[in-house]
């Protein structure tokens, strides 16, 4: 059985539901889904989508931190957006939080998120 342990920080929003911000397990460290919301008030940042992919690159990086990493560990992506023309945004986005080599990412377009939310982006990390 993996020994998994719960990582949880107040600089990133709490979870909402039945769900922990991020799980590691042995060196490897799951980063829950985030959306735009801003931790002191649980509120979406706002409604420019550029101001929201940067929160929820602010909100990863929250919890990688209480993980005792940093998003330079991240192996993985997954980017959630309400409208794929919104892609390119994300990566001017996340230039900004990442350097070469990027991790490996997928984009997927779906019909709506929490609180209507334009993006969430889940990670996983290698410590």
């Amino acid at each position: 059985m993996t020994d998994k342990q719960t990582v949880s920080t107040a600089q990133a929003p709490g979870a909402i539901g039945t769900y922990s911000q991020a799980i590691r397990a042995g060196n490897t460290v799951y980063l829950s889904g985030q959306i735009p919301l801003v931790p002191e008030t649980m509120e979406l940042v706002g409604d420019s989508v550029e101001a929201q992919v940067r929160q929820v690159f602010e909100n990863l990086a929250a919890v990688a931190e209480a993980a005792g990493a940093s998003l330079a560990d991240a192996v993985k992506l997954t980017v959630y957006l309400t409208d794929l023309g919104n892609f390119a945004l994300v990566n001017t986005v996340m230039a900004e939080f990442f350097s070469a080599p990027y991790p490996a990412r997928a984009a997927i377009g779906i019909a709506a998120l929490p609180r209507g939310a334009a993006v969430e982006i889940d990670a996983i990390l290698v410590t």
